[in-house]
C-alpha cells in the first residue's frame, strides 16, 4: 500500500529549476534510497515528499492526503506528529543532554517530560549509548553524534523516517554502523524510510534504489495511478 508520493512535482529555487516533474511512489514498511549526483534535486526531493517545501506544481501524498494542500501549521503538525528525521550532521541542539536531545520530540507533542527522558533512555542501550545520557552533543564522536539523531528520529515511532545523506559527515565503518542501526530500527517498527545518499554502499541497505538527475526520477520506479 502505498504511504506517501509526489506526483510530477515541479520546483524552483527562483530562476533555477530543481525538480522537473519527479514522481515516486513508497509503500508503508519500505526503505527507499534516493540517490543523484550532486545538485540533481535529490534533497529538494525529499523535503517536498516532508512537507518542508510545498512544490509550485504537482502533488505530495501522504495516506491520501494532499501534502501540499496543507496550511503551514498542518504541514507542521504532521512532521512533528507522524515524521522523524535525520539529517547529515545530526542538528543536536548543544544546549541540551543527549537524553533531552533524543526526547526532544516527544517533548514537542505534549509528551510529560518524565515519559518522554524514560522513552528516550530505552534507546541508548540499543544503539551503544550507555553512559552518555547525561553528555552534551560537544563530547561526542561523530559517529555517537550520529547514532543519539537517529535515536531522536525514530523515539516516536514515525510512519516516515526521512533521512537526509546520514552517514556523509562519518568514515565507512562508522557509517556502516549507523546504517545497520537504521535499518534495523526502521523494521523493528515498520517505519518507512525515504533514504538521500549518493554512496552505493549506502543506497545498499534498501529495499530499492531510484535516481533523481536533472530534476526528475529516472530509474525505474513504480508510479502509482
Amino acid at each position: 500500500m502505498t504511504t506517501i508520493e509526489a506526483r510530477n512535482v515541479v520546483f524552483s529555487f527562483g530562476e533555477t529549476a530543481a525538480l522537473r516533474g519527479a514522481s515516486i511512489a513508497v509503500d508503508a514498511g519500505e526503505i527507499v534510497a534516493v540517490m543523484g549526483p550532486s545538485g540533481s534535486g535529490k534533497s529538494t526531493l525529499l523535503h517536498c515528499l516532508a512537507g518542508i517545501l510545498v512544490p509550485d506544481s504537482g502533488e505530495v501524498l501522504f495516506d491520501g492526503v494532499r501534502v501540499d494542500a496543507m496550511t503551514e501549521t498542518q504541514r507542521s503538525s504532521l512532521r512533528r506528529d507522524r515524521f522523524g528525521f535525520v539529517f547529515q550532521f545530526g542538528q543536536l541542539v548543544p544546549e541540551l543532554t543527549v537524553a533531552e536531545n533524543v526526547a526532544l520530540p516527544l517533548l514537542l507533542s505534549g509528551t510529560r517530560r518524565t515519559e518522554a527522558l524514560r522513552k528516550a533512555y530505552d534507546w541508548f542501550e540499543r544503539l551503544g549509548l550507555d553512559g552518555m545520557e547525561q553528555r552534551r552533543s560537544g563530547e561526542l564522536s561523530g559517529g555517537q553524534a550520529q547514532r543519539v539523531a537517529l535515536a531522536r528520529g525514530l523515539v516516536a515511532g514515525p510512519e516516515v523516517l526521512f533521512a537526509d545523506e546520514p552517514t556523509g559527515a562519518l568514515d565507512s565503518l562508522t557509517g556502516e554502523q549507523v546504517m545497520d542501526l537504521l535499518v534495523t530500527a526502521a523494521r523493528e517498527q515498520g517505519t518507512t524510510v525515504i533514504l538521500v545518499t549518493h554512496e552505493p554502499r549506502v543506497a545498499a541497505y534498501a529495499d530499492r534504489e531510484v535516481i533523481v538527475r536533472d530534476g526528475r526520477v529516472t530509474a525505474p520506479d513504480r508510479i502509482a495511478s
